[in-house]
């Protein structure tokens, strides 16, 4: 018993170890070393069938300061804060102008030709630049208020790619 008592003090984190990563994986939560969050956007825009369509990219960032990335400038002319209430649907419609279209809280959905819908959760980054055609559908999808930023885009303005 003495030898086998200073044996299971030296392996007790073993067990820890594992309470400790088995809490992280029923959470959800990564296991590995983070790494940098990347920026990413939906864009929609008008293919040459006159219907809506969409691709993510990613915004490039480069270093500025102590923990801070920054991406290039992009001209923009009016921003409006919106907000949409759970009633919130708008059948095909273009977008009205070039416009960054910035989820702060709530959820909406866009729908596409085919049924294709794209959810717009807090965070999600929308440039939409379907001003022509057909367009896309817009609908709430939460029995909550969704909060955004309508931004537009400065004539000529490109998102950094």
């Amino acid at each position: 018993m003495r030898k086998l008592l200073p044996g299971v003090l030296m392996l007790g984190w073993i067990p820890t170890l594992a309470v400790a990563t088995g809490a992280k994986w029923i959470a959800g939560a990564s296991l590995a070393a983070q790494g940098s969050t990347p920026v990413k956007v939906t864009r929609i825009y008008t293919g040459a069938d006159g219907k809506t369509k969409a691709e993510e990219f990613e915004i490039p960032l480069r270093p500025r300061d102590a923990g801070s990335n920054l991406s290039a400038s992009v001209a923009v002319t009016a921003l409006q804060v919106r907000r949409t209430t759970p009633e919130y649907f708008v059948d095909w419609h273009p977008a009205p102008r070039r416009q960054l279209v910035v989820t702060l809280s709530g959820e909406s959905e866009i729908e596409l030709e085919g049924g294709r819908k794209i959810r717009l959760g807090p965070g999600h980054i929308l440039l939409a630049e379907d001003t022509t055609g057909q367009g896309h559908i817009s609908r709430a999808v939460a029995s909550k208020d969704r909060i955004a930023l309508d931004i537009a885009l400065a004539e000529g303005a490109t998102l950094p790619r």
